[in-house]
């Protein structure tokens, strides 16, 4: 029940159905939002010492200014804002240097934040200039469906620093009421215009539910659909499962893919294990029908749980470590491709929940080269997120954003 548990403590904080067309919305009454941050003016950004040989950290956002619970920083392309989602369900902007009071978005009545759910990502339309819309992805807290993992589309209103809540559309939900772990986490475009959306394997532990080798169910699963028009499509190169046959599974085998990431043609899933290992895998973005090995394997690691270990069939990882040192969960995060630091172009960073390092993974001929940033450590991160410039943030568990920039 791994991934969110020693969060939870930290926090002080203390299921299976196939999804498909439902666009119901509950109704909301539109309520005056609540304020993003504390009001107080952002303090300017300040170096964090201790640099390494490819960057240092730079904090915009400090724990002063009340941001609660930073989960995803977004913005379109060449925007200079920063659109960053709390966990209990607002999304605030940064604009000029002054995190606004009034929240782009707020549905913090109908998310849940037990366990590890709450907002937990969001999208902007890849024609957002010209459409308009947002996709919002969170775990729901409504009587009866507490737990499901939703994700609806919002219109921006007339003021570019407001979504506009009666534009709101079911996209998809997926029935999640068994456990309140293992939720997944991301909702994004991939190269080809599909929506992406990692779910995962329903919680507990040793999937003890077993939808994550069940191509039946979305649970444990990397979903793709076409959301040109809603109700969204099933494409029609999705593949087809055995005894199942096509539907929103681009993908199935994962435990809890939190993150991942698409960059020049590749498919970047950081999946975060059990007890012993923590994997990254890398593929081609347009390779449709893998099965990444959960629970028949935690990393490279047999465990024989569904099935016995037999590896042919089975995507393995580049890359995976274990538990040493008081590492504990993968924080995923993006292929550098920003313009201020020229020795990390091409290079996927990445982080973990309890001990903070920030390595980097770049690859050659499928082989992984892995390198520890020395001096950085960003505490306990929460997230990654990326600016409309490509630069890259950090956002962590005592509410701070910290910007990766030039040594």
């Amino acid at each position: 029940m791994r991934m969110w548990r020693w969060l939870a403590l930290s926090l002080g904080l203390l299921l299976p159905a196939a999804c498909g067309h439902n666009n119901s919305v509950p109704q909301v009454t539109p309520v005056a939002a609540t304020m993003c941050g504390n009001g107080s003016n952002l303090m300017p950004p300040s170096l964090l010492p201790n640099p390494g040989p490819n960057f240092r950290l730079l904090e915009v956002v400090g724990s002063a200014a009340g941001l609660d619970g930073p989960m995803d920083l977004q913005a379109p392309p060449n925007d200079s804002r920063l659109f960053i989602a709390e966990r209990p369900g607002r999304i605030c902007i940064v604009q000029n240097g002054a995190l606004l009071s009034t929240p782009f978005l707020d549905i913090s009545s109908r998310v849940t934040i037990q366990g590890e759910a709450g907002l937990l990502s969001f999208a902007f339309d890849p024609q957002y200039p010209t459409s308009g819309f947002v996709y919002v992805h969170f775990i729901e807290n409504i009587p009866g469906t507490t737990g499901d993992i939703v994700v609806e589309r919002y219109e921006v209103s007339s003021n570019p620093n407001l979504l506009d809540l009666s534009t709101v559309q079911a996209v998809i939900r997926i029935p999640h009421r068994d456990a309140n772990n293992h939720y997944g986490g991301r909702v994004a475009f991939g190269p080809d215009g599909m929506l992406y959306l990692s779910a995962g394997d329903g919680g507990g532990g040793n999937n003890q539910f077993m939808h994550a080798q069940d191509a039946a169910s979305h649970l444990g699963k990397l979903l793709r659909i076409d959301v040109s028009a809603l109700p969204y499509a099933i494409p029609p190169d999705n593949p087809v499962w055995p005894g199942v046959g096509r539907n929103e599974n681009w993908a199935i085998g994962l435990r809890n893919p939190f993150r991942y990431a698409f960059d020049a043609g590749q498919l970047y899933i950081a999946d975060v294990g059990q007890d012993q290992r923590e994997e990254i895998d890398v593929v081609s973005a347009s390779a449709s029908g893998l099965n990444y090995g959960w629970s028949i394997m935690e990393g490279t690691l047999c465990l024989a749980i569904g099935g016995p270990c037999t590896t042919p069939g089975l995507t393995a990882p580049v890359y995976d470590y274990d538990h040493g040192g008081g590492r504990c969960a993968i924080i995923g995060g993006y292929v550098y491709r920003g313009a201020a630091i020229p020795a990390l172009q091409g290079k996927y960073l990445f982080s973990d929940l309890c001990t903070g390092f920030v390595r980097s993974l770049s690859l050659q001929n499928n082989i992984a080269t892995v390198s520890e940033e020395p001096n950085a450590n960003v505490g306990t991160p929460f997230s990654f997120g990326q600016d409309g410039s490509g630069e890259l943030y950090v956002l962590t568990a005592d509410n701070r954003v910290l910007k990766i920039v030039s040594p």
